[in-house]
């Protein structure tokens, strides 16, 4: 009989939690977060990692020695890895039923699970228990809400729902999933009759939404999943007349959400970030993540495809976490073209991005695959000499100014990625 009250008083604690960490955190020292940190990965070790298998040669052990890994490891040691004696198998099956039926109501007995998109090759796992979720939800709802103390409708797009999304909701907080498997205009009836007063969705819908104009008054946007680009994030910004927020979460945790003056800040209070340099002059970095707050699957050491820059300007706001000036993409975002030395040179997403906006003022649309070593498919949208011919101008330019060998260049009309894809601007397909 006591078992249910004890439970849900379990889960009420741990939501509290999660609030006050977040609001306790805000604000305080680098030097104190980073003593935080270390006593927290402590307790994470002697409480959590101490119940993993895969983990019981470094538990004595500082952060330093633990193994880095990455998504395809993480999965082929997931039996071992995780706390809670789960079948890597058994979570797969259940996860892609719930993406097939559409249905994301069945649980690994108490634990939610959840499927990522496959973007870099390998589909992860997402495992929670009720408390893990509780704890989330208190955390999320307070970096996230703008005014936690009044009533809020989330309206929520994304490829697949969660259970953990779903803890979002109480007395207080209306929580709607709109599936973005379904065609974007069917929704916008019910988005209009519900009205939420937060809107959360990926860069392109967002933009879409745009053009579809829905009579709708959101307080609040947030912009999940995809890079969001500094010409869309314009356009969302006129059309709901107020800033552009950002969340980075992923199938390896809540790694940040932007402040009250719209720059993003990394969680370091839920986890600790070290950084893979890319290019140390520029800042950029790819991220391994140690989540402090995951018990059941645990993320020790886990190297992100990401890529990162860093913006190492004091933020208005006072937070210490670090403050990321933008997420780039992932890895394979990168470009590779030959300098007059048959070297190999990084072309990063965001000159490809920034010279296609700012030579192409009317294009809707575009994307650019490396198919090669020295040629590049780009698709765009309107499909015209103007178009092609200014994005040839404006890549020769920039291909010249970082001395590589200018690619051959391939035309074709836009594809939109199917259902559910993330949208993608560059890509490089060739090794």
């Amino acid at each position: 009989m006591m078992k249910h009250p004890l439970k849900r008083i379990k889960k009420i604690w741990a939501f509290v939690t999660g609030f006050i960490r977040a609001k306790h955190y805000q604000k305080t020292t680098r030097l104190a977060l980073l003593k935080h940190q270390t006593q927290a990965f402590n307790t994470f070790k002697s409480q959590t990692l101490s119940q993993s298998s895969y983990y019981q040669d470094y538990l004595d052990s500082p952060l330093t020695a633990f193994p880095v890994i990455n998504k395809k490891i993480h999965m082929e040691n997931f039996d071992r890895i995780n706390t809670a004696g789960l079948s890597r198998e058994k979570a797969l099956e259940i996860a892609i039923t719930s993406e097939n039926t559409r249905d994301f109501t069945p649980s690994y007995g108490q634990y939610a699970v959840g499927l990522s998109s496959g973007t870099s090759g390998h589909r992860g796992l997402f495992v929670s228990s009720e408390i893990e979720r509780s704890e989330w939800a208190g955390y999320m709802m307070a970096k996230a809400l703008p005014h936690y103390y009044r009533s809020q409708r989330i309206a929520f797009f994304l490829r697949a729902n969660n259970q953990l999304y779903e803890s979002t909701q109480s007395l207080f907080i209306q929580y709607r999933f709109f599936d973005l498997m379904t065609e974007l205009k069917t929704h916008i009836n019910a988005l209009e009759q519900y009205n939420p007063s937060i809107l959360i969705a990926p860069a392109s819908v967002l933009r879409n939404l745009c053009l579809l104009k829905p009579n709708i008054q959101p307080k609040k946007i947030i912009a999940v999943a995809e890079v969001l680009e500094e010409h869309d994030k314009q356009k969302i910004s006129t059309f709901f007349g107020q800033k552009v927020h950002q969340i980075y979460q992923c199938t390896e945790g809540f790694l940040g959400i932007s402040c009250a003056q719209g720059n993003l800040h990394l969680n370091e209070d839920n986890i600790i970030i070290e950084k893979q340099w890319i290019d140390k002059a520029q800042q950029r970095f790819s991220p391994i993540v140690t989540d402090l707050r995951r018990t059941t699957q645990p993320i020790v050491r886990y190297l992100l495809d990401d890529v990162l820059v860093e913006d190492i300007t004091p933020c208005p706001c006072g937070s210490s976490h670090t403050r990321i000036k933008s997420i780039e993409g992932r890895k394979d975002d990168v470009l590779q073209l030959k300098n007059e030395a048959n070297e190999n040179v990084d072309i990063y997403s965001d000159f490809i991005r920034n010279t296609i906006v700012a030579n192409c003022q009317h294009i809707d649309e575009y994307r650019v695959i490396q198919t090669h070593s020295d040629t590049l498919t780009i698709e765009c949208t309107p499909y015209s000499s103007d178009n092609t011919q200014a994005i040839t101008a404006g890549l020769n330019v920039l291909f010249n100014r970082l001395n590589v060998r200018q690619p051959q260049y391939r035309f074709q009309p836009y594809t939109a990625p199917n259902k559910g894809e993330k949208r993608r601007r560059v890509i490089r397909t060739f090794k």
